[in-house]
């Protein structure tokens, strides 16, 4: 069964939720706990997503986090009076379906009840609903691609560049042209009014092209018809000449880079830079069961998996790859790039990834169809959902 609608609904972002997620059914025991009816010592997993969570492994053995994440679970841990021991998962992955039912990573732990409690920025889909039950989302984020930066780069052909492509073939005929009628119109005067010109076509095709480049010529024709074929050529040749080095000199001063990958749409159409999907991530498997459209040519046009953002900025900022990242993540990165070279070699797509978001059950009992958030206008959906929804 497909989770999500297809390309053909409404285009909205995917967002990654920050949540607890914990073994189906245990939420009757977390109340019982804040109800202070039991005292309970969870056994919780964890994923790095720097900077909500950083894993440390202390001196013997121990696992602790850092980070957004850590306070909250500190706080809840002192709120409703429990203790806690934090592992991590054996393929380090977040958790995807294989195609027997169970599921990889930390989810596939809460499925075979090795663990009561996942931390990490999950994203909610009625799929993971069916091995996990989700707390209240602490924080939504969009995502985006994370590339290396555009630079310039040396362009031998860059004198053509003012013009384009059909400028100069015009320019191209204008100028074979002109050295026609120059030759035709010199030589029938010149059979009417006795004058002899030595190389005819020589003397044509050296005072167009001459001309042309604002060199300086001595051969004029002292007749009037070739005099009016020269007037011509040169007001022609004026304007052409002034656009020319005005455009290129404005180029040249202020330089433009090119931005080849702006969007998903923009990441599958070009075949410069490969790209990458985080390994047994929602975005993963939200990709890999796309039957259609740019979603589809996402997952079939990818090269391998990384393990997080965080861990492949060194080389994504290598320009091996590119990746699909959440917002957070990618200004880290940067900020990290920055402070230690005072420039940063990573760049962040300016248009979000246009995909569906994975919406969590309503609480009035509204409906949802195929897994769309409801239209704006629809009184059943908090304002807040339709912002975060639509992007606003």
């Amino acid at each position: 069964m497909n989770d999500f609608p297809s390309n053909k609904g409404p285009k909205e972002c995917l967002f990654t939720r920050q949540v607890l997620v914990f073994q189906e059914d245990k939420m009757k025991t977390f109340l019982k706990i804040a109800a202070g009816e039991v005292n309970y010592g969870i056994r919780g997993v964890i994923g790095s997503w720097v900077p909500w969570t950083k894993i440390v492994v202390l001196d013997n053995g121990t696992v602790t986090i850092q980070g957004p994440m850590d306070n909250l679970l500190r706080i809840l841990a002192d709120k409703m009076n429990f203790d806690y021991e934090l592992v991590q998962p054996g393929d380090r992955v977040w958790g995807v379906a294989k195609a027997d039912g169970n599921w990889t990573g930390m989810l596939g732990m809460l499925q075979r009840e090795e663990v009561e409690m996942a931390v990490g920025p999950f994203a909610v889909s009625r799929a993971r609903e069916t091995v996990c039950d989700f707390s209240e989302p602490v924080y939504s984020e969009n995502m985006a691609v994370l590339m290396v930066r555009p630079s310039l780069q040396s362009d031998l052909a860059g004198f053509l560049m003012p013009f384009t492509p059909m400028v100069w073939l015009l320019t191209l005929a204008a100028t074979l042209s002109i050295c026609l009628a120059f030759y035709f119109v010199t030589k029938r005067e010149a059979s009417i009014f006795g004058h002899v010109r030595a190389k005819p076509w020589g003397a044509a095709a050296m005072w167009v092209i001459k001309a042309l480049t604002q060199e300086s010529t001595t051969g004029l024709p002292v007749t009037d018809g070739a005099r009016v074929v020269v007037a011509t050529w040169l007001l022609a040749s004026l304007v052409f000449m002034s656009s020319y080095s005005g455009i290129l000199t404005a180029m040249l001063t202020v330089p433009r880079v090119t931005i080849p990958i702006d969007s998903v749409e923009d990441l599958v159409s070009q075949g410069d830079l490969p790209w990458r999907l985080e390994a047994g991530s929602m975005m993963y498997q939200y990709y890999q069961e796309a039957t259609e459209g740019v979603r589809q040519q996402v997952f079939e046009g990818h090269e391998g998996t990384f393990q997080d953002c965080w861990a492949a900025r060194e080389r994504i900022a290598k320009g091996e790859f590119a990746g699909i990242c959440d917002i957070t993540t990618m200004k880290k990165a940067m900020s990290w790039d920055f402070s230690m070279v005072l420039c940063t070699a990573l760049y962040m797509s300016k248009v979000k990834v246009q995909c569906v978001i994975p919406p969590l059950p309503p609480a009035n009992g509204l409906q949802v169809r195929d897994g769309q958030m409801p239209p704006l206008h629809d009184q059943g959906t908090s304002l807040q959902q339709r912002y975060d929804c639509y992007g606003l």
